[in-house]
């Protein structure tokens, strides 16, 4: 027997733990290289606020710069990704980009261990290079992952694929960021930054492994102008489908307000909640844990309320509770807040997916996923700038008191995080209500061996 097709009773057998072969290999690849993200990212923003700008009023900023860095990508390199990931073998796309990242990691551990620690602004300048390098690689790499998903998953199973995939980003956030602050302030930030590589090493090597589909490309030789006209295609489906505008205008919101969760979380946590720096990724540990429970109920939740309902649901409990944590001091108080943050947020994140996936053809999906990530971006960079900026300058001395409440920059800030998301949520409440979704499974590509 030819173990390279998938034949139909193979296509209707009852789908595993991990759903089938191909899906297992790739969420175990991205299991190990999303830790490792997680473990960078965190790595990063101590070495900046605690050495590079400690104790500088431009801290906030330069933790800031690496959001941006992660963003300004996505809006120059996103569109143009997006058409390539559609047009290109997604497989070969994916380990080409896996082994960039490994390289580009090695590249930043150099700068680190070399001696320029006088020269700040030189390792400033190199950080955000090699994370602005690193995530044009991952425009290529998610538009080719999010559409081999489509293609190796079968419709009915695709929410609790994503499900699976939203569960593993949050075991990240519970072990990157104590690992990364365990690492960097014991050995160093070279050990993260090597753990970091190697997990890019691991993915590429479950990539390979895959039996990836046969995906036929859209492009044919008899068009004149192939690029723009995918282009343009994937940007009119994107205008033209009130799931993918309604995604993109919610998810702008509460992209304004939850960046500068991440720009300044590390500042929320000395300054409002006057604890150690170094408890800063237990914190984040407690928003992936609940972001586990969220997409371990979320599916269930689904089933019962619906795609949609769950999704402009969670969204507005998400902005209620962003008011709360906003006027948190107690550290226990805001370990309890964030852990339903989490829940609340992963509950979004799964169901965003098999909203995006049933309402986009599939020969779409790269570039409809590099639109509505586009949009985010320019949302992103915004956000992160614009906090960095308030809390370093506009709001930098501002101190008040109200209804005997004591409020500060952050704090401020993280208020209006709330309402933006609020507002988002109220938005697809009344967007999405008269959308329906086909509960029927599409056709889905003969798989064949990679050869």
């Amino acid at each position: 027997m030819d173990t390279s097709q998938v034949t139909p009773a193979e296509s209707t057998r009852k789908p595993g733990l991990l759903i089938n072969r191909n899906f297992a290999l790739l969420w175990s690849g991205q299991s190990i290289s999303v830790i490792g993200d997680a473990i960078f990212t965190t790595t990063l923003i101590l070495w900046i606020a605690t050495s590079l700008a400690k104790n500088q009023s431009w801290a906030p900023l330069a933790v800031s710069g690496i959001f941006l860095a992660m963003s300004v990508p996505t809006m120059v390199a996103g569109p143009i990704a997006g058409v390539f990931a559609d047009r290109w073998d997604k497989r070969r796309t994916m380990l080409q980009m896996d082994a960039t990242r490994a390289l580009l990691v090695l590249l930043l551990l150099l700068v680190a261990i070399l001696p320029f620690k006088a020269l700040i602004a030189w390792q400033l300048t190199a950080i955000y290079s090699f994370v602005a390098l690193m995530n044009i690689c991952t425009q290529f790499f998610n538009p080719s992952r999010f559409s081999l998903i489509g293609a190796i998953v079968e419709k009915p199973q695709l929410a609790r694929a994503s499900g699976l995939s939203q569960t593993v980003n949050s075991l990240a956030t519970i072990i990157g960021p104590p690992l990364a602050t365990l690492l960097f302030f014991q050995v160093g930030v070279q050990w993260a930054l090597l753990l970091n590589a190697l997990s890019f090493v691991a993915s590429f090597f479950a990539i390979l492994l895959i039996h990836a589909p046969h995906m036929p490309s859209p492009t044919t030789s008899t068009q004149k102008n192939p690029f723009f006209s995918e282009l343009n295609e994937g940007i009119r489906f994107s205008l033209r489908s009130r799931v993918l505008v309604t995604l993109a205008i919610t998810g702008v919101l509460i992209t304004l307000g939850s960046g500068a969760l991440s720009a300044l979380g590390i500042f929320f946590v000395t300054q409002n909640l006057h604890a150690s720096a170094q408890v800063f990724g237990f914190l984040n540990s407690a928003y992936g844990v609940g972001a586990i429970a969220g997409a371990m109920v979320t599916g269930l939740l689904a089933q019962r309320l619906g795609i949609i309902r769950t999704f402009w649901l969670s969204v507005l409990l998400a902005g209620v509770a962003l008011l709360l944590y906003a006027r948190l001091t107690d550290l226990t108080l805001a370990l309890i807040v964030v852990f339903l943050i989490g829940i609340l947020i992963s509950a979004v994140n799964v169901v965003v997916a098999p909203l995006v996936l049933q309402t986009t053809p599939q020969e779409l999906i790269g570039r409809a996923s590099s639109v509505l990530g586009l949009v985010l971006s320019l949302a992103a960079a915004f956000s992160f700038t614009l906090a960095g900026y308030l809390d370093s300058v506009v709001l930098r001395d501002f101190h008040t008191t109200a209804f005997g409440m004591s409020i500060g920059p952050v704090d401020t800030i993280y208020m209006g995080t709330g309402i933006l998301v609020i507002a988002s949520g109220l938005y697809a409440l009344f967007s999405l209500q008269r959308i329906t979704l086909s509960a029927k499974p599409a056709p889905q590509p003969v798989a064949t061996a990679e050869q």
